[in-house]
């Protein structure tokens, strides 16, 4: 049921305690002073602690070891006996983080609840933080494209390290959901994923929402590091974090440990760092507003995140995900996509990325009529003004050219949005457009149209013939 540190300086308490444990399933282990708690904790951290205020022949009395205890490993939950009991000493264990406060000669009957309310409450907790981190499928990676393999492939590579990482990429590419994966496929999986998002988080609050506080009365107010304690810190756009806050993240690295606003005494934290940023740092770094050292330190294993138009394949797949995801979460219609809308999908702009797939989807299915298939029509359509359907409207360079050269523009930009959509597969372009694949080759050689590797898959772009 759950393993139970009892720490007393007095013997026959101890015992009483722990064969009244045994007997309801528990199973114990026994302290007499600081040193051998402490110790045991270290080896081994009980589900449970139920400490003395008062241990002689200790250099700790209960209220340090508390206070350590919470420091250091905040989700064990403590209860607190005396013999010595007054409002001024429970007070004091309350505000320093003890679940309760019981005073000797304790009845058991009240003993046993106390400790039944800590183990539950103890449960829901790391339960919602389970839930937490697994809400709408974050950390599920989706797609088959080219480039989404290789990106698979890294993450893979480094789950099972402690490595820092550092994403790089476009916003709403989905460099969190990267960073999650990473997460949730490691040996910290069941410890917390918090996330820093450097950007919203006002510049002088910065420090006290990362380092937490402490008050004149001792309270203490724990920040993003002591929450991420054996888990996985996340620094999102860590560009936009404060210059001076830079420096004390930079020691943190180096020390895995930190001195909370107001405190006076150091902080040890187990963490593993994984950052973000769809900047360029090393321009940041040049510009005087990103240190260089925290970049080196932050940058150990660097991986790009491709952006939505790099994998275009993955669309339908990731349209057909999202629309689940809110059915199940929100309840709107569980609804499929045409062979016209999807094509639609595929040749849209994406600048927002996967964010931006995800919210076109949701207001689709918001607005919509009925359950059937999700046509063409109801997608984002701003090249078309017009509610005549049976025209395609030019833009304004196109309508100025003469035939032929406004005829090979359009093929050109055509035929690389196709095969574009295809992650570069000739032979699905050639099928698509209606075209013999020796044909389409010639016409693509004659239009300056090659296909090269970028982010693990095949894309098309206008060959360079200018000189070098």
């Amino acid at each position: 049921m759950g393993d139970i540190l009892i720490v007393d300086d007095e013997r026959d308490i101890r015992e009483l305690i722990a064969d009244i444990l045994k007997d309801e399933g528990f199973t114990t282990r026994l302290a007499a002073n600081s040193d051998d708690c402490m110790s045991q904790i270290e080896a081994e951290p009980p589900a449970l602690m139920i400490l003395d205020i008062w241990l002689k022949d200790s250099d700790m009395d209960g209220i340090d070891i508390l206070k350590a205890v919470k420091r250091d490993r905040p989700d064990i939950p403590i209860v607190i006996i005396s013999g010595h009991g007054n409002i001024e000493i429970a007070v004091a264990a309350i505000k320093q983080g003890a679940y309760d406060f019981i005073e000797k000669p304790f009845n058991i009957d009240q003993l046993m609840v106390v400790i039944s309310r800590a183990m539950e409450t103890s449960r829901l907790r790391r339960e919602n933080t389970e839930l937490r981190r697994k809400d709408d499928g974050l950390g599920e990676m989706i797609g088959s494209s080219s480039a989404f393999k290789v990106l698979k492939s890294q993450l893979d590579k480094v789950t099972k390290s402690n490595g820092r990482v550092m994403l790089t990429g476009p916003a709403g590419s989905g460099k969190e959901v990267a960073a999650r994966y990473i997460h949730a496929n490691s040996n910290r999986a069941d410890a917390p994923f918090i996330t820093v998002n450097s950007a919203s988080i006002e510049p002088d609050r910065m420090e006290e929402v990362l380092f937490g506080r402490e008050t004149p009365e001792g309270t203490i107010e724990p920040g993003m590091l002591e929450q991420a304690n054996g888990g996985v810190l996340y620094f999102d756009e860590v560009a936009d974090m404060p210059a001076g806050t830079q420096s004390k993240i930079l020691r943190v690295l180096v020390d895995q440990q930190f001195q909370r606003v107001g405190g006076v005494s150091k902080t040890h934290v187990d963490i593993r760092v994984i950052s973000s940023t769809n900047k360029d740092l090393e321009s940041e770094i040049s510009a005087g507003n990103f240190r260089q050292e925290l970049y080196h330190r932050l940058n150990v294993v660097p991986i790009s995140v491709p952006s939505l138009e790099e994998r275009r394949e993955d669309i339908p797949e990731l349209a057909e995900h999202f629309i689940e995801a809110l059915n199940t979460n929100q309840g709107l219609p569980l609804r499929e996509l045409s062979g016209e809308a999807q094509a639609l999908l595929q040749t849209m702009m994406w600048p927002g990325n996967v964010r931006q797939l995800k919210n076109v989807l949701e207001r689709v299915l918001i607005l919509g009529n009925g359950n059937g298939p999700i046509e063409a029509k109801e997608l984002p359509q701003p090249d078309e003004p017009s509610a005549d359907t049976d025209r395609v409207v030019l833009s304004g360079s196109l309508a100025t050219l003469p035939l032929r050269e406004a005829r090979e523009l359009f093929e050109r930009e055509y035929l690389m949005t196709q095969i574009n959509r295809f992650g570069g597969n000739i032979s699905r372009t050639a099928s698509f457009v209606g075209m013999e694949r020796s044909a389409l080759h010639r016409k693509l050689k004659s239009l300056n149209v090659v296909t090269s590797n970028k982010a693990g898959s095949r894309v098309a772009h206008v060959e360079d013939t200018t000189d070098a």
